[in-house]
């Protein structure tokens, strides 16, 4: 179930198009597990990007099936963590100046899944909140962290299908190059989104 009126922020779209309502996924999977690179130096970036306060922000269709999701795993022992929820296009310019390598970041004159509220970036961590190896850290843009990569250990080879297997159950769709990165299916024609990380007013 969604959050009631007050906890979905009801936002403009670029250009003056009809508003579209983003959710903060904590309001619905409260056990998610936030660890926003982007409001960190710890980045590709090494600098923070996004304000401080910034939240899971995502789309309603994206969040039921986050949940969903979460709600598969946590029996098996698994919490999620997520890494990037909806991203401002801003950010996407200054990534495309250190990374303008379609496949790893997305031309921001098209847009990124992200920028639609759309895509979620994130990994597994017990029920403790202790992380789980997998076949690559984050952000790490080689082969290694490819769907179809068979290096590494067993353990982070399971780990990625454990997760696959919950986030393609609920209805996303994996990026075969980011083991982390899903999206939302028919993402790419949904509007980009201007939207505040925190509360306004």
């Amino acid at each position: 179930m969604l959050p009631a009126a007050g906890l979905t922020l009801t936002l403009a779209l670029l250009g003056g198009a009809p508003k579209a309502e983003l959710v903060d996924a904590t309001t619905v999977i409260p056990d998610l597990v936030l660890d926003l690179r982007y409001a960190t130096k710890d980045n590709f970036l090494k600098r923070q990007v996004y304000p401080d306060g910034a939240r899971c922000l995502l789309l309603p269709d994206s969040v039921k099936r986050l949940k969903q999701a979460a709600d598969v795993l946590r029996p098996q022992g698994y919490r999620l963590k997520v890494y990037d929820c909806y991203r401002p296009r801003a950010v996407q310019y200054e990534m495309w100046k250190i990374l303008p390598k379609p496949g790893y970041v997305a031309d921001p004159r098209k847009g990124s899944n992200h920028n639609r509220g759309g895509a979620v970036d994130l990994t597994l961590v017990t029920k403790d909140g202790a992380e789980v190896e997998m076949p690559t850290p984050f952000d790490d843009f080689t082969s290694k962290a490819h769907h179809g990569y068979t290096g590494g250990t067993p353990a982070s080879r399971e780990h990625r299908e454990v997760l696959r297997k919950a986030m393609e159950g609920a209805g996303f769709k994996r990026n075969r190059m980011e083991w982390w990165h899903y999206d939302l299916p028919g993402a790419t024609k949904l509007p980009v989104l201007d939207v505040p990380f925190t509360p306004e007013g």
